[in-house]
């Protein structure tokens, strides 16, 4: 379980990017963060897996508190928390299997780290997880050679390898097609029951959030402003968040009279 409790982010002496927030999230659900840019929502990830400092406030990760962690417990902390990112942060010159055996770098030694030599159990599990994302065949393949899509399958088992107790994504949708970011979507969803694995995710696109997740929160200049089911996302809901303009559509097609496109999810 995530708890964050009164979460508060400023840079300097500039205003609060994030102000006083307030989130739960549990079990294996799939949360969507949603928000025009400048809301907050790539800071708030990047409070919870460490990446920039908490101002003040709790974020507590089954029990244990996250902020405040300095050097190794910082580093220990990280490991439970998979992140995948819009710009995929692959090393392109090595195989996929070499990216996704990163996700256990900070399982092995220094040595087996620098030689590349992990014990077969890892090498086994990738070869597990490559199979159920469908990349199993481009093990040897370099990772510049591979598809947005693939790509970004690649870093989501990276992600898994890591077995963490959360799953967070920032934008992992942005940078593909319609047809592929449906695919990622869906397939989030999927592991997100399969393996009880709570995923939060900060999506621009309104229209996927609503079909693949089981909650959406909204944000607005750093305040969380909508906490609801799919269903109760509606024109109102979007108004608040989005000051009244039109959401952000990324799915190729002509947005609905009510700001959402009528689309079917892709299996």
């Amino acid at each position: 379980m995530l708890e964050i409790t009164n979460l508060v982010k400023r840079y300097g002496q500039n205003e609060a990017v994030l102000k006083g927030l307030d989130l739960t999230v549990e079990g294996s659900s799939v949360v969507a963060i949603v928000g025009a840019s400048g809301a907050g929502k790539s800071t708030l990830l990047r409070c919870i897996n460490g990446l920039v400092e908490s101002t003040s406030g709790s974020i507590k990760l089954n029990g244990h508190e996250l902020v405040g962690l300095r050097g190794s417990a910082l580093r220990r902390s990280r490991q439970r928390i998979g992140m995948i990112f819009q710009g995929f942060n692959l090393i392109d010159r090595l195989s996929v299997m070499e990216n996704v055996l990163s996700g256990r770098l900070g399982y092995v030694s220094f040595f087996q780290a620098l030689t590349r030599r992990f014990p077969q159990v890892d090498i086994d599990r990738a070869f597990h997880l490559m199979e159920r994302v469908g990349i199993d065949q481009y093990a040897d393949k370099r990772a510049d050679q591979l598809s947005g899509g693939e790509r970004q399958r690649v870093a989501v088992v990276r992600a898994l390898m890591q077995e963490p107790e959360i799953l967070l994504a920032d934008e992992p949708t942005a940078s593909l097609d319609p047809k592929t970011s449906q695919q990622i979507m869906s397939l989030l969803q999927s592991l997100a029951s399969e393996m009880s694995l709570p995923v939060l995710i900060n999506i621009h696109n309104v229209t996927q959030a609503r079909l693949y997740t089981d909650r959406i929160v909204g944000m607005r200049h750093g305040q969380m402003i909508f906490d609801g089911a799919p269903s109760e996302f509606d024109q109102a809901a979007l108004d608040a968040i989005y000051g009244g303009i039109e959401a952000p559509d990324e799915t190729g097609g002509e947005p609905a009279r009510d700001g959402f496109q009528t689309q079917e999810p892709v299996a």
